[in-house]
């Protein structure tokens, strides 16, 4: 029996998680006001003067588990979130009334808050259960409420722009959806023909508005919470503290400044909202059907899930995610994909007309080809008669598209935490440093009876010298000025902080067809398939004969024309205008004498040379001259499937015509066999491997019963098999000529490069050759995996080229289960390696029956073929997984989800607004991959040197004042000035202003602050400016004409002595010298001279010092407080000596100690370092101790049945 505990079982879930196996995963816990605990905050927050207030500002989750205690989840009044990377935030369970009806009908249409939405992988059975509008499950919806009667209390929170709602049947908080999950395709057909007014506004209850909106926060907002940033409370702590020691000059200075970059923060926060509201924000008229079938133009932010929107014939930009149901529409989608050329959009298939490979409910991504996303612009619409271009409403605001992207702008992944973190250790280091000041400081002045009131003073003083706030700032301002330069060689970026991470790349993967090579394809000719083998190609395909082949190519496509011109694929593009044919977009009146839904007509040149023969006319193609096809439906391209199809009727024809092309090996298991030319592996083989693209094409002749409007219904999988193969279209895909020298400089940096394509195996494996990501020395085994099926279990082949070669010349059935073609190039030579090449099926296989595999596949795989986009990003997060640093470059919207995935995703567009990936390069080629790393290496060596610059000045300056505490002694008001804004803030703005070094090197910068070097440069660094100024001090005490400083009880009467000046040149030349020590120029940065500003700067404050030394005049220096007139010429020269000696130093430890190989051996043995810490080293380390593997020639099963045992003890060493 549970035990109850205030009023509730014990027993009951506190923290539950919530988007389980997503990207959003988070622990979500309940928490419920507890007025006790709440009390005692209020009490001790005003004993405390607001700074238990303040605390509770910078961490709202503090505030609330001491404010709060935790509580069952489905009583909690607020909750803490905690999400995958470890980051902690705050949220309170607000409710909201809903009409019941309303919701039980917003139920029926579709949305489902059951708890097994957590994922958009649901599977069938589940979705099943999903309530829609012939269901009855109405409990279901009522269960995410509180039951008040008439009306409900829906309990939900708002995080990051997305609503979760309360499910009480599954105890947890479920993702407000629309109708992108759990709907049936066939739903959009039968159950949305328009909603009501009164439903509209209860559907808006739930949903809210349909917008983005980007908050612009007023100024006086924005002051507050800048002001409340822990950097300028510690500067409003400092000031205080200076003034109370009369400091004035200096604290009003300090005030002016932060004043002045207080408000240019304020301006530049302002100016970025406001820049992204307007580039997000769109308001618009749309014109809805109701439920009565009537029109009404209502504002685009009424709109909500399940509306039915009319798409205007000349376009328009879409505000809402949205399925079409009816029409045609020509869809520009730069603005989310970074895709120029325009996509044909086709209405959703209907239940009948899904093929038995694709699932019957909507998924965005499955059935993007039928969706209308927000966000882009709608170019134009094609219609049948008199019928309206329709779509149905899935989703609206930030559950768009677009919502999601914009979220992805204003909540970042913190890919940079490391860094920052490494920031915050060096302020607590220097934290600690300054709590050991703090107490010498007591201790010295204490010994000297010096008031409590100066020891209290100049103890806290010693904490804001040692500790800069600014420290974990200076990590950005790298990154500042690589934006700049990126921004003037046509690179943007949105995600700044992804810059220091692209100096750490360790792989870059490439898409091919247009990244590696140019985006256009020439026809190098069409091979035509005719009995048991293949015809000479033909170059020039206008001259083939008006048959099947001939027609295929002239129709299977998707292009149209937009104001006169011919636009579409470049595939598409090169194949049709290859035949000489024309397209059209037909009148009504023409559409009606084809009696078809989509009329685009194709007819051949006026002049047709070549006879029509039996056969032609058999097919319904009739005479050449006057000859027009319409296409009467089309089935768009689709990566999953690799093809597309169209249904064409020839004007004149009894019947109809399926046209199909996609993938060599896919249409080859659409066709029948006796249609097959017996050498079409041998063909294929032969071209493929010479890097050519091969489509092929294949038709089929429909019923003269079936009519357009079957045709419009028709199942794709009916039409889409027993087709007959016509032949082969061989294209020549040229590499860019930018790309092979870009290969070559990554490979001498020894950056990985991996080819991550949808083309075919081998046409992805002679790229590589051609290019140079494989060399002759490379070794290439194409690995191939197969599934369980009835007749053997899972297994994974390799083999050798010679083993293949027999393989595709004698295996010819067309019906198998997966040509994953293997070639193996074996090269004896030693030192030789090798790499894997596999394609998509087998790397889904390996990835479900062969994990323990994945690791070696992804740290040797060079060739992956054959992906589909989601599998590009698995191959992303799988390198991730063994600590690579990865970079992503392609141009299409296949590519999205991997671009955003890799640590620095470059999306190769002319959209310089896209956010379909964080970095965009508007030069079409990849010479802006080594252009970013440069970058990224300039950047976090820039970041890092100022970052040590910073800390090192804060150490300068700590020793300094150590040493006149001592004496009872400090700098002056001017001497501080002079230090921190002259020489300091001077140095920090200029110092990274030098550009990145032009030439890629195999060395890598460190990619830790704490790295083994940083910390040695660090420390010897403090430990030789510690010695200099003692020296100096020791020195001067030596001298004969020294008089000791006649200690006064008047601080500032103890300025002027011989102590303070010589201990303040002194360190004035180690800040100067430091800043140039740390301004290393190559191997990743240009030489110190280029950086013209920043070296004036130096050799202005070096001589100006230098005055101050030498020979200053008598009002100076009793302005700085400097007894130099009464100090030996002599001396003065010892004082440039001891900052020569520093020079001289400081460039040696940075030149030729820091970066030496002997330090590095040195803090290896001293660190114990056996084992390098990525993973892909230490499985490099296994692949190269296991001469063994893979195991050549073998076949292995899964679950231990290894036909030859190379891998199974593998396996058990990975288990194990």
């Amino acid at each position: 029996m549970n035990s109850k505990r205030n009023g509730y079982n014990t027993t009951e879930q506190c923290t539950i998680v919530i988007n389980k196996g997503s990207e959003d995963e988070m622990e979500c816990t309940g928490y419920k006001v507890n007025r006790l605990k709440e009390a005692c905050c209020y009490l001790f927050g005003v004993l405390s003067v607001g700074i238990l207030f303040l605390v509770f500002h910078w961490k709202p989750e503090w505030s609330l588990m001491a404010r709060y205690s935790k509580c069952p989840i489905r009583l909690a009044q607020a909750i803490i979130l905690k999400n995958l990377h470890g980051e902690l935030q705050t949220e309170f369970i607000q409710t909201k009334l809903v009409e019941e009806s309303g919701l039980i009908s917003l139920a029926n249409n579709g949305v489902s808050y059951h708890h097994h939405h957590r994922s958009s992988q649901n599977s069938t059975q589940e979705r099943d259960r999903t309530t829609s509008m012939n269901s009855s499950e109405d409990d279901d919806t009522v269960a995410l409420l509180v039951d008040t009667g008439d009306e409900t209390n829906m309990r939900y929170f708002c995080h990051q722009r997305v609503t979760y709602v309360w499910d009480g049947q599954a105890g947890t908080f479920s993702r407000l959806c629309g109708l992108d999950t759990g709907t049936k395709c066939s739903a959009f057909y039968e159950d949305f023909h328009g909603f009501s007014v009164s439903d509209q506004k209860k559907r808006l209850t739930v949903y809210g508005t349909n917008s983005i909106d980007i908050e612009v926060k007023s100024y006086i907002s924005l002051l507050f919470s800048e002001v409340l940033n822990p950097f300028y409370i510690f500067q409003i702590f400092s000031m205080i503290l200076w003034m109370a020691e009369e400091y004035y000059y200096y604290a009003t200075c300090i005030l002016f400044i932060s004043t002045i970059s207080i408000g240019v923060s304020l301006y530049e926060t302002r100016r970025q909202s406001v820049t992204l509201r307007d580039m997000v924000a769109h308001t618009s008229q749309v014109q809805i059907c109701r439920e009565n079938e009537e029109e009404e133009t209502i504002d685009g932010e009424l709109l909500v899930p399940g509306d039915v929107i009319l798409i205007p014939t000349n376009g328009c930009m879409m505000n809402c995610d949205a399925v079409l149901t009816s029409g045609n529409c020509i869809v520009n989608e730069s603005m989310l994909t970074g895709e120029s050329v325009p996509v044909t959009k086709t209405p959703i298939p209907h239940s009948h007309d899904i093929s038995s490979s694709e699932s019957p409910y909507y998924n965005p991504d499955e059935h993007k080809r039928h969706t209308l996303f927000c966000g882009t612009q709608v170019i134009q619409t094609r219609y049948y008669g008199s019928e309206k271009v329709r779509a149905v409403v899935v989703s609206t605001g930030y559950n768009t598209a677009k919502g999601t992207l914009v979220r992805a702008i204003l909540y970042p992944k913190p890919m940079d935490i490391k860094l920052y973190n490494d920031g915050l250790k060096f302020v607590l280091v220097l934290l600690g440093m300054a709590v050991l000041g703090f107490i010498y400081t007591v201790v010295i002045l204490a010994v000297q009876d010096t008031e409590v009131k100066d020891i209290v003073l100049k103890s806290l003083d010693i904490i804001t010298i040692a500790v800069p706030p600014a420290l974990p700032a200076a990590l950005t301002i790298g990154i500042v000025y690589a934006q700049q330069r990126l921004k003037k060689q046509n690179i943007f970026c949105i995600s700044p902080s992804r810059i220091n991470l692209c100096g750490t790349m360790d792989v870059i993967c490439f898409d091919k067809t247009g990244t590696l090579t140019e985006d256009g394809l020439d026809l190098m000719g069409v091979v035509p398939a005719k009995g048991p083998s293949f015809e000479y190609m033909e170059t020039v395909a206008s001259q083939l004969p008006v048959k099947d082949l001939l027609i295929s190519m002239t129709t299977c496509h998707s292009l149209t024309r937009i104001d006169e011109e011919l636009c579409g694929d470049p595939l598409d593009l090169k194949m049709f205008e290859a035949t000489k044919w024309t397209l059209q977009e037909p009148t009504d009146i023409e559409s009606t004498n084809f009696d078809m839904l989509m009329p685009t007509i194709v007819s051949p040149p006026v002049v047709v040379e070549n006879d029509v023969d039996v056969e032609g006319k058999e097919n319904g193609i009739g005479q050449s001259h006057g000859l027009e096809i319409g296409i009467v439906k089309q089935f768009p391209f689709s990566s999953g499937l690799q093809r597309m199809s169209v249904v064409t009727r020839t004007l004149g024809a009894d019947h109809m015509m399926v046209y199909c092309k996609g993938a060599p090996e896919k249409i080859l298991s659409l066709c029948s066999p006796k249609t097959v030319p017996h050498n079409f592996q041998h063909v294929l083989h032969g071209y493929t491997s010479q890097g050519f693209r091969v489509i092929a094409m294949a038709s089929k002749p429909l019923e003269p019963s079936l009519q357009w409007h079957k045709v419009v219904k028709i199942n794709r999988d009916e039409i889409e098999s027993d087709l007959e193969f016509l032949g082969l279209l061989v294209m020549q895909n040229k590499l860019k000529p930018e790309t092979s020298p870009v290969i070559k400089e990554l490979n001498t940096a020894c950056i990985r490069i991996v080819m991550v394509t949808g083309d075919n195996m081998l046409t992805a494996v002679s790229v590589a050759k051609k290019c140079g990501i494989l060399t002759p020395r490379h070794n290439v085994i194409m690995v191939e995996a197969y599934p369980p099926n009835v007749m053997t279990r899972e297994n994974i082949q390799w083999k050798y080229a010679d083993n293949l070669q027999n393989d595709m010349e004698e295996d010819l059935e067309p019906a198998q289960e997966s040509l994953n073609a293997v070639m193996v190039e074996m090269d004896d030579t030693p030192g030789c390696t090798y790499h894997f090449a596999i394609d998509g099926k087998s790397f889904g296989v390996i990835r479900e029956y062969y994990p323990y595999l994945l690791p070696k596949i992804a740290v040797r795989g060079t060739v992956f073929a054959r992906m589909l986009p989601h599998q590009k990003a698995q191959l992303v997060e799988a390198l991730q997984e063994l600590d690579y640093s990865v970079g992503m470059c392609g141009d299409g919207a296949n590519d999205t989800g991997a671009l955003k995935t890799a640590h620095a995703g470059i999306s190769l567009s002319e959209a310089e607004a896209s956010v379909a990936s964080p970095f965009t390069s508007k030069t079409p080629n990849i010479t802006c991959v080594p252009t970013v790393i440069r970058e990224g290496r300039a950047a976090l060596v820039t970041s890092f040197g100022v970052f040590k610059y910073m800390a090192l000045y804060s150490m300068v300056q700590f020793i300094s004042v150590l040493i006149l505490y001592y004496i009872q002694s400090n700098l002056g008001d001017w001497q501080f000035l002079y230090v921190d804004l002259v020489i300091t803030t001077t140095i920090a703005i200029l110092m990274g202003h030098t550009e990145a070094y032009p030439q890629l090197v195999a060395q890598r910068p460190p990619g830790s602050l704490v790295s083994p070097c940083i910390l040695a440069s660090l420390l010897i660094q403090v430990a030789v400016t510690a010695a200099i100024q003692a020296g100096a001090y020791l020195c001067l005490l030596s001298q004969p004409w020294f008089v000791p400083l006649d200690q006064h009880h008047d601080q500032n009467k103890n300025i002027l002595c011989y102590e303070n000046t010589v201990i303040f040149l002194v360190s004035s030349f180690q800040y100067i010298i430091l800043a140039a020590a740390f301004s290393k120029g190559k191997p990743f940065r240009l030489s110190i001279y280029t950086n013209v500003l920043f070296l004036i700067s130096l050799i202005l404050l070096t001589a100006c010092t230098v005055w101050l030394t030498v020979y200053p005049t008598d009002p100076v220096a009793h302005f700085m407080k400097l007894t130099i007139p009464d100090i030996p010429m002599s001396f003065r020269g010892v004082i440039l000596s001891f900052a020569a000696g520093m020079f001289v130093i400081s460039f040696f430890i940075e030149d030729c100690v820091v970066d030496s190989k002997a330090l590095k051996n040195c803090l290896r043995v001293l660190r114990c370092k056996k084992q390098p810490k990525n993973r892909f080293k230490l499985i490099e380390r296994e692949i190269t101790a296991n001469p063994n593997w893979p195991p050549i020639g073998t076949t292995n099963m899964a679950s231990g049945f290894e036909i030859q045992s190379g891998l199974a003890g593998d396996k058990l060493s990975e288990d194990s």
